[in-house]
This record gives structure tokens, sequence and C-alpha cells, in this order.
């Protein structure tokens, strides 16, 4: 039978020399075997992480050098030679064997021609390796993973009414009709549905080389999947489908893992796919120099994916330095880096002031800091009839580009967009900002929704109202909010959004906000007229919600031959108009330029007396 199969190669890591070896038709817990050609080369070392991820694989290499099956090669000096065929229980572990990691046999072991082993089986296995939860304690309150898992080396899924001809590798949509047939008296609609996903995960999304998670007695267990799954007679029917795995002997407290990671275990169901995750499980139990130390002796050894010691890497948002506060003109470095404090303790900031204080620009600014570039930041603005369907996720129609039809289907906001970004594997340490500018101008009950649960609970998950999904905010996405106080009060911000943001005011009688302009000035170069003018309209303003920030006099016409005056009239004066509706106020007698350089003229010369 193994004559059906080519011969298969294995190129050793840092472009090491090739192993050779030979599938066989006879299997070994649910996988075919796998022979190593004797002369065939093997590292000398092991990765950190191979004898405590791999551990059946790793003791079968010690014996194999103790009783000199492998030794050290005169042929490929440096490197140890298999001297003898050794008959292994899966090509993952004949390949473990020879590089001294934990490796994907069926896609490292390749023909000739360059096709890897999983192309010439039944079953086709592709794609890169997964991570899987399955939950191994039934409501009856038995633990099979003490009883059955861990002693027999397998993995299970309860299928007591799933018919005799379910296999692996059969599509979802074939299974969804055994399901709906075989458990139409037993369960829901809804139960099937669960059902159908978990038990198509279990037969046909995982292949060996997966890794397979499970809880039991407050510990994590890891293992490996080594062979096809198959659907077998159990007594008591909770473990109708199996999968062989090879079990790594110890667990890991669950109170000790890493927050994300038992975030996504945290979930109701059996099957769950742990992928996002992948690289914290496998970096579990190991120190950040072991993890340094794997990368480096992996070498280009196909699989490996991203390295965990980068997935630990902690989130951090880098100090505001004095180059950044003179960028913006900030009185005090010390004022800059509470903000940036404020927003690593909490995630969410608002900050509030009168028109023209400079809100936008700064929160542009700092998220663009301390995201690392505007790549990572995103900006929207709220208004009165923004919804929770444009901030987070909705139904739009939608136009087909084949068939020009339209329909209504699911699309992202700008916060589902950002926060998958944000979540990306190899990302979770990249700080990434939302700036929503004007925020106090929308219904933010309405906008929010659901999420607001989220945005002071950031290690839980809620269900989405529309994908019906389970969602978290990552630790890693930022929001930063403006709302300008003269467009409606910051009092009618409701006490739930006051608890989960921190509120920072931009005022022109305050630092920064109060000498931003004249530092503006003085660093251009510029008479300080302007700041003075400013300072005196302020002074005539009674209502702090409608000072006049100093934004409106830092653009380049106001300083073009007569564009103060235009500004004042065109930007300045109608503002105060409208706070002064109604009341029959000359305007330009209280606030005009003349007045305001008569007031300042009379003032100096009062100080002079």
């Amino acid at each position: 039978m193994s004559d059906s199969y080519p011969a298969f190669q294995l190129r050793l890591p840092n472009g090491g020399p090739v192993a050779h070896g030979r599938l066989l038709a006879e299997r070994a817990s649910g996988s075919q075997k796998f022979v190593i050609g004797a002369g065939s080369p093997a590292r000398s070392e092991v990765v950190p992480s191979f004898a405590l991820g791999a551990t059946t694989s790793y003791r079968l290499r010690q014996q194999l050098i103790e009783d000199g099956t492998i030794r050290p090669s005169d042929q490929w000096p440096g490197w140890l030679e298999v001297a003898a065929d050794v008959e292994c229980t899966s090509p993952s572990a004949a390949g473990s064997i020879l590089t001294g990691s934990i490796v994907n046999g069926w896609e490292v072991w390749k023909a000739a021609d360059g096709r890897p082993l999983s192309d010439f089986m039944e079953q086709v296995w592709w794609g890169p390796n997964r991570a899987w939860l399955v939950r191994g304690a039934d409501v009856a309150g038995l633990d099979l993973v003490q009883h059955l898992w861990l002693p027999e080396s397998l993995v299970s899924l309860p299928a007591t009414q799933l018919r005799p001809r379910a296999e692996q590798g059969m599509s979802k949509d074939r299974l969804r009709s055994f399901v709906n047939e075989d458990y139409e008296s037993t369960a829901t609609y809804v139960q099937r549905i669960q059902i159908v996903e978990e038990c198509h995960a279990f037969l046909s999304r995982m292949k060996p080389g997966d890794t397979i998670c499970t809880i039991s007695g407050g510990q994590l267990y890891r293992a490996k999947v080594t062979g096809s799954a198959e659907q077998v007679l159990s007594e008591d029917g909770r473990s109708n489908l199996r999968r062989p795995v090879e079990w790594q002997p110890t667990g890991f407290p669950y109170n000790e893992l890493p927050e994300e990671l038992r975030q996504k275990l945290s979930g109701p169901y059996d099957v769950v796919d742990l992928t996002t995750v992948h690289a914290l499980i496998t970096g579990l139990g190991l120190s950040d120099q072991d993890l340094d130390d794997d990368a480096e002796a992996s070498g280009s050894t196909p699989g490996t994916g991203l390295p965990p010691i980068t997935a630990r890497r902690e989130l951090a948002l880098p100090e505001p330095d004095q180059s950044l506060a003179d960028e913006l003109h900030v009185h005090d470095l010390e004022w800059l880096q509470e903000l940036r404090d404020l927003l690593f303790d909490e995630q969410q900031l608002v900050l509030y002031g009168p028109p023209g204080t400079g809100k936008t620009h700064l929160a542009l600014q700092l998220a663009e800091f301390l995201g690392g570039g505007p790549g990572r930041v995103k900006l929207i603005q709220f208004h009165p009839s923004y919804t929770y369907e444009d901030f987070f996720e909705g139904f739009r129609p939608q136009e087909d580009p084949i068939s020009r039809e339209v329909a209504f289907r699911l699309t992202p906001g700008p916060l589902r967009e950002l926060a998958d970004l944000a979540s990306r594997e190899g990302s979770r340490h990249i700080p990434h900002f939302l700036v929503i500018d004007e925020m106090n101008r929308a219904n933010l009950a309405k906008v929010f929704g659901e999420l607001y649960f989220l945005l002071e609970y950031r290690d839980r998950s809620v269900r989405l109202t529309y994908s019906g999904t389970d969602f978290r905010l990552p630790p890693n996405l930022f929001v930063i909010g403006t709302m300008n106080t003269a467009d409606r009060s910051i009092a009618l911000v409701d006490a739930a959004m006051r608890r989960r943001f921190s509120f920072v005011e931009l005022s022109p009688r305050a630092e920064p906000t109060r000498g931003l302009l004249r530092r503006w000035l003085r660093a251009l170069d510029r008479d300080g007229e302007p700041a003075d003018l400013l300072e005196a309209l302020n002074a005539q303003i009674d209502d702090p919600d409608f000072l006049v920030g100093p934004s409106y006099l830092m653009k380049k016409s106001v300083y073009r031959e007569g564009g103060l005056e235009r500004t004042w009239r065109t930007k300045i004066l109608p503002l105060l108009e409208e706070h002064h509706y109604g009341e029959g106020l000359d305007i330009e007698a209280r606030y005009g330029l003349d007045t305001l350089r008569t007031a300042i003229r009379h003032r100096r010369d009062t100080s002079t007396a």
C-alpha cells in the first residue's frame, strides 16, 4: 500500500540538509504511520518549547539518541544522523524528531516536485495550523479530560443522535441536512445550528498539527492533533466523534493565563476557534528567553507563524516629549503626560470646551503620536442622525458588482473596522485610536447600544445585535472624543457616559488654551496684538461655554492684508450674535475691534499711570 505514495523529503531549518521518509498505510491512533529513512540528518539541538509541547516525540527522540539510533553524523558535521529506519506514529512526530521542534508533518514533508504530503491524502488539509478549545466536562459533571482524553490520547465531541455516516471532511451543507433530520425532535432550531457548527469544525476544519486546548480542574491542557476524525460507538454517548492527539502531561493554572486568552476561553460553546490567540497558547510555560531561543533556532521551519514572543509583548503608550509639546504649543510637558496617563489607565478620554479651543487638532495630533502615525487613527464626526448602524454595524443596501442587483448586506462601521484591525495577530501590542468629533451632538445611548458595557469592561464580550457573534473591544483600542460646550451643554451627557470617560476641559481662561495663541504668535515671530484682542474679547463674555477659542486666529488668512478684520466680522461676531440672540444687544459696539482696541489702550494707560 505504501508504494502508492511517493518518497517524501524534509529540509531541516536554516538551510540544513534534507531528510527522507515514506508514508505507510498502517494507522496508529487514527493517523497513518511514517518511517524516517536511514541516513536522514537530524538537528543536534532542540528548541525550548519542544519538550514542553510535544512530550511523546521529545522522549522518543531522546530514547533514539540514547540507544544510538540517532548519532553524530560524519556526513554532516555538527548534525545528527539516523542510523536505521525509524517508524513513527505520524508524519508530524517524524518531522518533530528530526527538527527538534513542533512541526506540522503534513506540510513540512514534501514530494520531489514540492507538493506537501497533504496533497496525496483523500482528506485535503490546507492552510496554516489553527488552535481550538474543546470542552471535556458534560452536564452530568463527568470530566472526560481526566477519565478518557489524557489516558487514551484523544479528544472527543458528543454526537449521540448523529447517524453513523458522518465522516471526515464532509461539507457543512451535507452535515446540516443530517443534523436537521437526526435532531429534529430533540433539539431546537438554534441548538441544531450550534451542533452543525461544532461538528463541522471537529470533522472538517481541524487537521493534524492543530492545537487543542481544554479546561479541567482549573487547569488548561494543551495537545497537538495527530490524525483524522472518526465516529465510534460510545456506551454513554459522550464521545461519539474522536480525534487522536498528543497531550502535554501538565496543565497551566487558568487564573495565571493571559487575560486575552482567558476571555476567549470564557465562551459558552463546546468547540471554539482560538486561532487569534494561537501564539499566546504556544508561549505558555516558556520564558521570554525561551521564546527568543525558539524563534532563533526554528529558522525557516514552515508553519512557525507569528513568534509567541511578539504576541506576548505588552501594550505601551510612548511618553510625550518636548518636541510634541512645542509642536502643539502646550505650556507644560507634564500636562501632555497627564493626558497620556489618563488614556493608558481609562482608555477613553473626552476633550470639552468652547469652539475654537483646538480640541480636534489636539486629539488627532496626540493620537497620531501615541499610535505611531495616522495609519492607526480613524476620525469620525457625530451628528443628530448618527446611529448604531453608522457607528458599529448594520444592514445597508449594496449593489452586486456582477448581477447589479441591490440587496441589504451586513456592513461594518468605523468602530468595528478599527476594532478588527487592532485585534489582528501581531497588532495587539500596538495602540489604535478612534477620534470622535462633536461627540455630544448624537444620541449617545442610541449610537453606542450594547457597546456601553464594553467601554467599561474590556475583558468581557457581548452578543452583537445584528451579526449575532460575540464581540469585545480590544485593550489596544483607545477612544478620544471632543465636545463643543457652545453647541450643547456637557451637562446633558448621561452618568453612564461620564463614568466611562475621563473629561479634560480646554477653556480660554485656563492653560494650555489661555496662552496658546500668544505662544503660537511668538513661535512665528508675529505681533502679539491678536492675543491681546482675544483676551479682551473673552473678558467681556460672561458665559464660559461661549468663550472664543484661539483657533480662529491661528490661520494664515488672518495675517494677510485685512485678514484680521474679515475674520472678526465673518467668524467671531456671528458666534456672539447667536449667543445674544433676542437680547437686542449691539454686538459690534460691545465686541468690535475698535471697542476692544480702545479697552486695551485704556488698560495699558491705567497700568502705567
